[in-house]
């Protein structure tokens, strides 16, 4: 992969901030966008801005074959058997919460469990401590190794025939753990469960195969993988998403509309009440198009080999703790001594490092590790060794600047 050229699909990395070249570290928060996908947003609302479905004019008719083009990219994207099965959402929340509410009210009762792991995203925690409280059923977590894996024997342990949902992110936001969620699946679908899977740090990295993978829901955002903001994904096997009732009521996902009764539409428009995220989804078959021309394996390879070589140099930085596996996706999570990782992310930035600082969404993994917080610099496709040696460098700046501390 020629990340030079990569980068030069970016315009915002080629900025000084705080008069330093942008050294931008945080794309598991968002992603940056390629021009590809900027100019077709342009494109969108200079050339054929209008509502989608409902006109039989030309611009409806081209935003209407837009929009649904860009399901048909992300159904490849995915390896979904269906168009049908591709959902368009306002992100991986908007998804999960989902299929919590439809699928969740209608299936779960008192005895009831349901499997997640410390290690979720809240968006994967609290819609299921929502849904547990409202049926009666009971939230159950797999434990985790002390390097922040799941073991299959711990996961066979937990999932019984009383579960009815697993609920597991396929690559962890802070640990980077790479989970066995095809192995996990199968130990779901022995027990009569179903699972769904978090991808919103997979989707971008690296190939999804949501029939391989046999997930019964998958859910992922477009901002994360180089698309605009407020577009995300859900799949759901067909059969799944026939029998649920939609959560959002109104224009669009309509069928008949009488007085007191309503009848809605097919899959997947039953789900995508009022005017959908048009602009979005096509800026999101964009991103896809950019990534398929790189190619999800090339990404992948230059993500780890990054994430080895952070590993590496960081390590040699005195006072530094790392969190999370050997073997991981293109991250690293860490804190440096005492230093909070607020400040030591204010000195970053004033070298021109962006890194993300706080509980990343995940506060009972936090206390897992028994810390406040922590520090986490994450990897895409436009990064490179020596951005890492820069994050390196400002590492011991920041040991210099809190030098008391050490």
């Amino acid at each position: 992969m020629d990340v030079k050229a990569v980068r030069d699909e970016f315009p915002i990395l080629h900025q000084e901030v705080n008069g330093h070249p942008l050294v931008y570290l945080d794309s598991s928060a968002t992603s940056q966008k390629p021009r590809k996908v900027i100019e077709k947003l342009d494109e969108y609302y200079r050339g054929y801005n209008s509502n989608v479905h409902r006109g039989v004019h030309t611009l409806g008719t081209k935003a209407t074959d837009e929009y649904e083009g860009a399901r048909e990219k992300v159904r490849r994207f995915i390896n979904a058997s269906s168009t049908q099965e591709v959902i368009f959402t306002r992100g991986t929340t908007t998804a999960i919460n989902t299929v919590a509410a439809s699928y969740g009210r209608a299936n779960f009762k008192s005895g009831d469990e349901i499997v997640i792991t410390p290690m979720e995203h809240h968006s994967n925690i609290i819609p299921w401590q929502q849904i547990a409280k409202e049926t009666g059923a009971t939230l159950k977590y797999m434990p985790l190794q002390p390097d922040g894996t799941i073991r299959l024997e711990d996961a066979k342990a937990t999932i019984t025939p009383n579960t009815k949902m697993v609920a597991i992110m396929q690559v962890s936001n802070v640990l980077g753990t790479i989970n066995p969620v095809k192995e996990i699946a199968q130990i779901a679908h022995d027990n009569d469960s179903v699972i769904l899977v978090d991808g919103a740090q997979s989707a971008p990295h690296m190939k999804i195969d949501v029939q391989e993978l046999d997930a019964d829901f998958f859910a992922f955002s477009g901002h994360k993988m180089c698309g605009p903001t407020g577009i995300g994904v859900l799949y759901g096997k067909k059969a799944l998403l026939n029998k649920m009732e939609p959560v959002e009521f109104g224009g669009e996902m309509i069928d008949f509309v009488n007085l007191y009764d309503s009848t809605w539409k097919e899959l997947p428009w039953k789900f995508e009440g009022g005017t959908p995220i048009i602009a979005g989804a096509v800026g999101l078959g964009a991103a896809i198009d950019f990534l398929n021309d790189i190619g999800l394996d090339a990404i992948q390879d230059h993500e780890h080999k990054l994430a080895q070589y952070a590993l590496d140099r960081m390590q040699t930085v005195d006072g530094m703790n790392i969190y999370g596996p050997q073997e991981r996706a293109g991250l690293v999570t860490f804190n440096l001594a005492d230093v909070h990782p607020h400040d030591l992310a204010t000195v970053l930035d004033a070298e021109g490092i962006a890194v993300r600082a706080g509980h990343h969404c995940a506060q009972p993994l936090m206390r897992w590790l028994d810390v406040s917080a922590t520090a986490r610099a994450s990897f895409y496709l436009y990064n490179t060794e020596e951005e890492i040696d820069r994050l390196v460098e400002g590492l011991q700046t920041t040991k210099e600047y809190f030098g008391d501390v050490f």
